[in-house]
């Protein structure tokens, strides 16, 4: 099953879950209750701590998530706060997830440090959810922005291409795999 956000970040192909961490581990948990799928794909974009350009395509199978104050030791959790659905142990991209868009480039190089290379609202809800369902699950990102002051109006501005290029993406690996 191939799933997204919602709101302004939809396709034809994919079924809506809600933005952010919350809306999306209630709506995902509701649909494995009632009808729980064999695999989960999300689909959506995400924000750069620098290392990835925009409109750069990222598959991972790996999320984290971690608040800013914790980058300044400010905050500590006693939970998990890295989850990965990958079982071939090859070396993937962090995706971490929060309610709260970074702005500050300072910060993001502390991601990079922490070998977290972008963000996206939802992507740890999935994989929590689908490690509790076990559930094998992915993610497919496009960038849309890098993570600093601009972030908003570049994520506006480049969202509607990022979203082609993910359909385009997603179609084009959902054939190859049928192919096989």
């Amino acid at each position: 099953m191939i799933i997204c956000a919602g709101n302004n970040e939809t396709f034809d192909f994919a079924t809506p879950m809600g933005v952010g961490l919350i809306e999306c581990s209630i709506n995902l948990t509701r649909l494995c209750l009632f009808d729980k799928p064999e695999f989960l794909l999300f689909v959506g974009t995400a924000g750069s701590y620098g290392e990835k350009n925009i409109f750069d395509i990222v598959e991972s199978k790996t999320a984290a998530n971690i608040e800013l104050a914790f980058l300044n030791d400010d905050a500590y959790t006693p939970l998990d706060n890295v989850i990965s659905t990958n079982t071939d142990n090859k070396q993937e991209m962090i995706i971490n997830s929060s309610n709260y868009i970074t702005t500050n480039e300072e910060l993001a190089k502390k991601f990079l440090k922490l070998g977290i290379g972008i963000e996206n609202m939802e992507f740890f809800a999935v994989l929590k959810v689908a490690q509790e369902f076990n559930i094998p699950a992915g993610g497919v990102f496009c960038i849309t922005n890098y993570t600093n002051k601009n972030a908003h109006e570049d994520f506006i501005k480049n969202h509607e291409k990022a979203k082609e290029l993910l359909a385009l993406h997603v179609k084009k690996r959902v054939e190859e795999l049928t192919k096989k």
